[in-house]
């Protein structure tokens, strides 16, 4: 019997015929060694479905989806509970502090999750992190929701935001690993198009209800059904193929089980298409696992030398990247950049939401079409280089084109396209992609937590930088700063466009 209770999941596939004696050459552990058909990128043919390959990917992405939401259904939430007449209890009358900690307590109890990530993720796997994501938002949707006080109300929103820390950290791990590699990065581009349809969601639904007497109890609790949802579909789904086999070479367990269980879990994954190749698949991805040295479990030494240093250098510089461009300050302060630009009659929060939410899912549905055409590189030097002309443009608006209102309306949305071409799904399929397999759960984490405390540190300063040296400075410095990654990007972070997750690690890294 396997010593993981994964490994039960997929019991019911059917049995599945397995050679007896199988043995994998453990003796090369450096990239030097590879065999040749990987480091050519010759490997054998991926036989799959697309239908069969949307749920595996669909309730992950409920994860991000609901993060988005949370994103939307908040800035709406906080009108209503402001609202004397509208926020049905007695305590609304709320310092900047506590709105503040209403706001921005899903993002800190996101970091809370991605600090648990490092410590239980490898062992949980990444269908039982996920099925945690789940309940975790459902229990912090339903307390925030019935909160009686303010105190229960921020506990509320921790324990949601503990949930968008492991869904966001195990989400990418997922669909990544059981995913057909020519569509990888179709895939874990369109959980970025989800984040934005949950933000648009939640815009939508707090716009419906901000005018009802305690609406906001109903905006954070419509959030539960797809909650169960998400929670139900992982439980149903099978555990990853690729974690399961790092198990296997790890001496987690008895090989043969193991593999066992790999194939049926491939098996479902994959449909009818893949015929009889499933065996030969997982022998191929045992054989390349063994090849690059991930029979070794990976130390938090380790971790910062070596590929695992460079790893981390490229996937936290993409997502540190992500955020200290001015994305969260671009967000968050969109509706005073419309109101400053002059346009009165957009100055209605939820209505420039909206408006740039739909625009965010136009130009992430372009990124996710083509993506694996023209690769992660193209998209991300052509999209920060248009976030760099924006910012510039941003920043003369106010130091020196205030009667130009037009100008700071299409850097504006010139940014907010560029960035759903580049950093916005691009650095979230980059992390899933270039970390190693034995490290992919704590470097993930990693990343993830770089992703949270970035966001909330540029979200926390923007306004103090702002009343220093002023809006066009900084968003001069957001330019400067966009210049930095265009460097980056170009001399540091490799194309990994039809490559397997095992051919990445021994060619890229």
């Amino acid at each position: 019997m396997a010593s993981d209770p994964e490994q039960s999941a997929p019991a019911s596939f059917g049995k599945v015929s397995l050679p007896s004696p199988f043995s994998v050459d453990k003796s090369s552990t450096e990239i030097g060694d590879v065999d040749e058909p990987l480091l050519n990128g010759i490997h054998g043919s991926e036989n799959y479905s697309v239908l069969s390959s949307i749920l595996p990917f669909l309730f992950p992405a409920l994860g991000g989806l609901l993060y988005g939401y949370d994103i939307g259904a908040t800035s709406c939430a906080t009108i209503s509970i402001e609202s004397a007449t509208l926020s049905g209890v007695s305590w609304y009358n709320l310092s900047s502090v506590e709105i503040g900690l209403i706001t921005s307590g899903s993002l800190y109890g996101a970091l809370i999750g991605s600090v648990l990530a490092f410590k239980i993720a490898d062992f949980l796997g990444r269908r039982r992190e996920l099925i945690s994501a789940a309940v975790l938002y459902l229990v912090g949707a339903v307390v925030t929701g019935v909160a009686p006080n303010f105190a229960v109300m921020v506990i509320g929103r921790f324990i949601y935001g503990i949930g968008i820390g492991l869904a966001m950290h195990a989400a990418p791990m997922y669909i990544a690993e059981t995913s057909p590699t020519q569509i990888r990065g179709r895939l874990i581009s369109l959980k970025e198009f989800f984040i934005v349809l949950g933000m648009v969601g939640g815009y939508g639904i707090g716009s419906l209800l901000v005018d009802i007497v305690a609406g906001w109890r109903y905006m954070y609790v419509a959030s539960t059904p797809l909650a169960l949802i998400m929670g139900i579909g992982m439980w149903w789904l099978p555990a990853s193929p690729r974690w399961i086999l790092l198990c296997a070479i790890q001496g987690k367990g008895n090989m043969e089980e193991f593999k066992e269980s790999a194939v049926r879990c491939l098996c479902r994954l994959r449909g009818t298409a893949i015929g009889d190749t499933a065996l030969a698949q997982v022998d191929e991805i045992l054989a390349e696992l063994s090849s690059v040295g991930e029979e070794k479990d990976v130390t938090i030494g380790e971790m910062f030398r070596g590929k695992c240093l460079k790893a981390l250098v490229i996937g936290g510089g993409l997502v540190l990247f992500q955020q200290i461009t001015g994305q969260p300050s671009v967000l968050y302060y969109a509706a005073s950049i419309f109101q400053s630009a002059g346009f009165s009659a957009a100055s209605d929060a939820t209505r420039v939401s909206i408006l740039l939410g739909l625009l965010k899912l136009i130009m992430t549905g372009i990124a996710v079409l083509v993506v694996d055409k023209l690769g992660r590189r193209p998209l991300l030097l052509g999209g920060v280089s248009g976030m760099v002309i924006s910012l510039f443009l941003l920043g003369s608006y106010y130091l020196f084109l205030d009667n130009a209102a037009a100008v700071a309306v299409i850097a504006l949305l010139l940014y907010v396209g560029c960035y759903q071409l580049s950093f916005g799904p691009i650095g979230w399929l980059m992390i899933s992609e270039v970390f190693p397999l034995r490290l992919r759960g704590r470097g993930l984490s990693i990343a993830v937590l770089v992703n949270f405390g970035a966001n909330a540190l540029v979200t926390f300063a923007f306004s103090p930088l702002e009343a220093l040296v002023g809006a066009g400075i900084v968003f001069y410095g957001f330019g400067v700063i966009a210049v930095a990654s265009l460097v980056f990007i170009f001399f540091i972070v490799p194309e990994t466009k039809g490559l397997t997750l095992e051919e990445i690690e021994a060619r890229c890294l």
